[in-house]
């Protein structure tokens, strides 16, 4: 893996990637954070991937400026809750609460952000471990624990000793797009794949997935502009 720069203004890094299995050159933009990847064949001159680019730079730069800039959570600002848009407000009392269209936060308004992403976990935590109780009770296959990170490259994974891992970025997603993640990951218990067999088990636990998966391919990289 090396980088080049796409010369402009401004210039635009370029993850430059090879690949023995690549049989032509390709072009990747990220809509998690807009990183630009090139994949080019092994016998492929750099100086012929370079041009390639110039050739596509009017699409990148449409893209990347395209793309929804980062929000600093705090007071004032709206984020997603299970796909339901909520202001965060000044709030009172100790603990965070939901109310209809806002999230209280009280105590220091500088922490609001930090403190909001406290309680989303805890609420992402507890949706996700309940989603995935009802799929293993469904499948009749416990799985073994359940973390939460801050994932980029995936949104869950299960594995071969069946502990199950998401994306506590889940909770700003749709309701429906959650328990489909949650489904999704839990069939790896019984298939440890993406065969036919896997699906149909993703269809018996959770009925029709490709709306949700479709949303996440769409819009879940701009879960990732919300920035605590």
């Amino acid at each position: 893996m090396g980088r080049i720069a796409l010369p402009g203004n401004p210039p635009i890094p370029v993850e430059l990637r090879r690949s023995a299995r690549a049989r032509r050159m390709s072009l990747r933009l990220s809509g998690v954070d807009g990183q630009v990847t090139l994949t080019l064949p092994r016998r492929v001159p750099e100086a012929e991937g370079l041009a390639f680019l110039r050739e596509k730079e009017d699409w990148l730069r449409g893209h990347l400026e395209a793309r929804a800039p980062d929000l600093e959570v705090g007071i004032g600002a709206t984020i997603p809750i299970e796909g339901i848009p909520h202001e965060i407000v000044p709030g009172q009392g100790r603990g965070v609460r939901l109310g209809e269209g806002v999230l209280e936060v009280p105590g220091d308004p500088a922490r609001a952000g930090v403190r909001a992403q406290a309680w989303l976990k805890a609420r992402a935590r507890d949706r996700l471990a309940g989603a995935s109780d009802t799929y293993a009770r469904a499948l009749g296959r416990p799985y073994a624990r359940l973390t939460l990170r801050d994932t980029r490259s995936r949104w869950g994974s299960c594995s071969s000793a069946g502990a199950l891992m998401y994306s506590w970025r889940l909770v700003l997603a749709p309701a429906e797009v959650l328990d489909y993640v949650a489904a999704h990951e839990v069939a790896h218990l019984r298939h440890m794949d993406h065969s036919r067999a896997f699906w149909d088990t993703v269809t018996e636990l959770y009925g029709d997935w490709r709306a949700p998966r479709t949303w996440l391919r769409r819009e879940g990289g701009g879960l990732h502009r919300y920035r605590f």
